[in-house]
């Protein structure tokens, strides 16, 4: 069966309904060695100019922050504490918002990312946070700007996950009041939901 990517028109949402529509959609990546695949199970929101945990927060536009200033359906990839972590571009032309894919439950290439994140680990720590999914998925930092209605890297159609649960965003503490903001999205019970 081949997997295809969603139309550009999945991500022309506003931003907290794209955080939800995102799970159980199906996140995936093809490489030389093989394509591997995971259930989106987690995700935050981002809504600048007025989010002070956003990266766009007064609409600080940077070499880093651009690609938020386009259209949404693409890549934002940065690197944090050695981690590259994989945002979907959301909202309006102009407006830099965008949603923090936080897990995955693993779907294909189970093999494969055993062999990027070694044998000894538990299935349910392989995708469990932001860093681990992208290096289960050898999503890189190069990644930036990738069109996620395009192979290779493309989000699908999903399943029914079951239940959303909604909560504070996680490890944004010096971010005023937006600490509290409830723009975080998971599947209650999912076992591959981080923390």
């Amino acid at each position: 069966m081949v997997i295809k990517p969603l139309n550009y028109s999945f991500f022309r949402q506003p931003t907290l309904s794209l955080a939800r529509a995102l799970l159980g959609k199906l996140l995936v990546k093809e490489t030389e060695l093989g394509t591997v695949s995971g259930w989106i199970v987690e995700t935050e929101a981002y809504i600048g100019p007025e989010d002070r945990a956003a990266h766009g927060f007064e609409n600080r536009r940077t070499k880093r922050t651009e690609v938020m200033f386009g259209p949404p359906g693409y890549v934002y990839t940065y690197v944090m504490h050695t981690h590259c972590l994989i945002n979907v571009v959301s909202g309006e032309i102009g407006c830099p918002e965008a949603v923090l894919i936080r897990a995955l439950e693993p779907c294909g290439g189970i093999d494969l990312m055993y062999q990027r994140r070694g044998n000894g680990k538990k299935e349910r720590e392989l995708t469990n946070g932001p860093g681990k999914l992208t290096k289960y998925l050898s999503i890189v930092k190069e990644d930036y700007g990738r069109a996620l209605f395009e192979y290779p890297l493309f989000i699908a159609e999903g399943k029914e996950m079951g239940s959303i649960a909604v909560g504070p965003r996680i490890g944004i503490h010096n971010s005023g009041e937006a600490v509290h903001y409830p723009w975080r999205f998971w599947v209650q019970d999912n076992r591959f939901v981080s923390k």
